[in-house]
């Protein structure tokens, strides 16, 4: 067994491996960029080296800068964690030819299965069943529209050496194709260093499953069941589960020898993820190998009782795996989410800044939250925006999906804005607790019009109403005792009303004495207990009627605004007097934006597609601004004609920064 192993990566995945080899006894190199300097990875390892500025392709990426530091610290091998360098053949080989353990799958798989368009080729040889499509180099635009049109719309155009979500355009049309070729080729070109393009059919009701392997260096390989990854947005997985609600066993067993036989094939060892796509009549084709630890691992660990990071370091030290595939059994469920620094209430742009308060659920009784953050942490436009990964294991499907809606009540982030409240409305959404008819286009379906909130929880409405009354007054008392302040003690009113999202309810609020309270709402009573005293802001957790409860609270002008359930409120405690007056008051009417186009995002603008007097139609390309590595398309609403520019090609742009105007 190793005696140290450097992290060639950063974040979440980083702590995640120091974190086992610590359990191992292994002492542990971080390597940083100037943007991470002060990042939770740096101060969890025994020793830390600098790489460099904070882009990735001066920093992470430099695997010769890597090497030295595993010389100067005596580090004997590498773990690469995902993404950065963990599926660069060249990589593996450097740290061979330099006498360094790399904690993966051989050099020689990497190439043959990290590659797209490779891996495919080797798929399709070894009769695996493959996706329709064309895995040759594609010149130009014209010679991808013609490819597109021989395989039928609609298509998907993919960077050979992406991931992540990153590089990926869906086409309907010839016309989608010569708009967003040369933009996946650029992806491709700045994520991954490679600009190659590749070319499928797309498959309609599709379901995106995934068999996680192991192997070691002795000739042994096996599957550990399949984790669903179909709910994603924009091809970024954003719930996974295992297993999957719509694989029978004998499903299960089919992809997996398959997927056990191609790893072979390829002398593949440690632990790597064959993806499929799975259609309604449960057949399945073969997408790509990921030749690396996957973001959702997690899952898998929970449902098989194994540390793949442990069993990756084992099989790397030249250990033999210590069980058969028939020791690999199912315990419960178990779903991931992926806590992302985005907005999804704006069309989940990305969001950047700093951590100004962050408090994670309280982590066992089948709650995990792997993470790289602390309080006061920055997130980074380098890197991508995610925050953490909640993972709940139940012995149901369902308990799992109710354990992360109560931990995503529970899960307070401010500095930055996030989307809690959409995994909280997608787990409570009737199609995915249904389960079977989960397809990867079910956030499009289901959100047409974007994202709004959770939908109304009319059963916990008198709940919450009642929460906010114990909120409210707790907020009156501390205004009330504030020194030279004219005004009586607010526990003496016991007569309310709570204006919840403009709906008023009359509330009677009552201490018995015991540390409870006694709340009537509407004329009904609702007792509340609350573990000492109501937080300014924050989780309130608390009884109603002995069921649990989380709210979260923050000050809104003269109000507040509560988030439970994925759903936001805003909530006012008023006199009855004040109650009858509010309705003299006029409404506040917003500024008219619709002359300008704002940029949605932190960015830089990467280029302008019109110019000063130009004539534009709707749904017509204006600017593209590239954010945490993903280019976004800026469109015309409406008909217009270009007024006066603001921002040129090469701008660094904050949020809500003017890009042009129109006449």
């Amino acid at each position: 067994m190793f005696d140290k192993i450097l992290i060639a990566n950063r974040g979440e995945i980083a702590c995640r491996v120091i974190r086992t080899a610590r359990k191992l006894g292994i002492q542990t190199v971080a390597v940083y960029s100037d943007a991470d300097a002060a990042a939770v990875h740096v101060e969890m390892a025994d020793e830390a080296i600098h790489l460099g500025p904070p882009p990735a392709a001066q920093s992470y990426l430099l695997g010769e800068k890597i090497i030295e530091a595993c010389k100067a610290t005596g580090a004997q091998a590498v773990h690469p964690g995902y993404g950065f360098l963990s599926e660069r053949e060249w990589f593996a080989k450097a740290l061979d030819e330099a006498n360094i353990a790399f904690i993966g799958p051989p050099a020689s798989a990497i190439a043959a299965m990290g590659d797209k368009i490779e891996s495919k080729k080797l798929a399709k040889a070894a009769g695996v069943s493959v996706v329709p499509g064309f895995v040759g180099e594609i010149a130009d635009t014209a010679h991808a529209v013609e490819i597109a049109n021989g395989i039928g719309y609609p298509v998907m155009m993919k960077a050979s050496a992406g991931g992540g979500g990153k590089g990926m355009r869906l086409a309907f049309s010839e016309a989608d194709v010569r708009e967003g070729f040369e933009s996946v080729k650029r992806e491709g070109l700045s994520s991954f260093g490679d600009d190659r393009v590749f070319i499928e059919k797309f498959i309609t009701e599709p379901r995106h499953i995934e068999i996680q392997l192991l192997g070691d260096k002795h000739g042994n390989v096996v599957y550990l069941n399949e984790r669903d990854c179909s709910i994603q947005r924009r091809h970024q997985k954003v719930v996974e589960e295992a297993p999957s609600p719509f694989v029978t066993p004998e499903m299960r067993k089919a992809m997996g020898e398959q997927a056990v036989e191609l790893a072979k094939k390829v002398g593949y060892y440690s632990a790597g993820t064959v993806e499929f796509i799975a259609g309604a009549d449960r057949g399945f084709y073969f997408l790509e190998m990921n030749t690396r630890l996957q973001v959702e691992h997690p899952v898998t660990e929970a449902i098989t009782g194994l540390d793949l990071v442990e069993q990756m370091i084992r099989v790397a030290a030249g250990e033999k795996l210590a069980f058969a595939q028939s020791d690999v059994g199912i315990n419960g469920h178990s779903i991931e989410t992926r806590f992302y620094a985005e907005d999804p209430y704006r069309g989940f742009l990305p969001s950047i800044g700093r951590l100004s308060d962050y408090r994670e659920p309280a982590s066992g009784n089948g709650v995990r939250v792997d993470t790289g953050v602390i309080e006061g942490s920055e997130i980074s436009m380098f890197y991508d925006p995610m925050i953490a990964k909640l993972i709940t294991h139940a012995p149901t499907r369902t308990e799992a999906a109710d354990l992360q809606i109560a931990a995503l009540d529970r899960y307070y982030v401010r500095g930055i804005s996030h989307n809690a409240d959409f995994l909280s409305a997608l787990m409570q959404h009737p199609r995915f607790r249904a389960g079977e008819t989960v397809t990867t286009a079910f956030i499009a379906e289901e959100y047409p019009e974007g994202f709004h909130g959770a939908a109304p929880d009319e059963a916990g409405l008198p709940a919450l109403l009642a929460i906010a009354a114990v909120v409210g007054r707790a907020a009156a008392n501390r205004a009330a005792h504030v020194d030279g302040r004219l005004g009586g003690d607010a526990d003496a009113a016991a007569e309310w009303v709570v204006e919840l999202d403009g709906e008023q309810h009359r509330v009677m609020v009552a201490g018995n004495g015991n540390g409870g309270t006694r709340v009537t709402v509407d004329g009904v009573v609702q007792f509340v207990e609350t573990a000492g005293r109501i937080p300014p802001f924050g989780v309130v957790e608390a009884q109603v009627n002995g069921a649990a409860i989380a709210v979260q609270v923050d000050r809104k002008g003269s109000g507040f605004r509560l988030t439970h359930k994925g759903r936001q409120h805003a909530m006012r405690l008023l006199t009855p007097r004040a109650a009858e007056l509010q309705g003299f008051m006029l409404p506040k009417v917003a500024p008219d934006l619709s002359r300008f186009l704002l940029c949605p995002m932190p960015g830089l603008v990467v280029s302008i597609s019109v110019a000063e007097g130009d004539k534009v139609e709707a749904g017509q390309a204006l600017a593209v601004v590239e954010a945490m590595k993903m280019e976004n398309i800026l469109r015309a609403e409406k008909s217009a004609t270009i007024g006066k520019l603001h921002a040129k090609q090469g701008d660094s742009l904050a949020v809500d920064a003017i890009i042009l105007e129109f006449e």
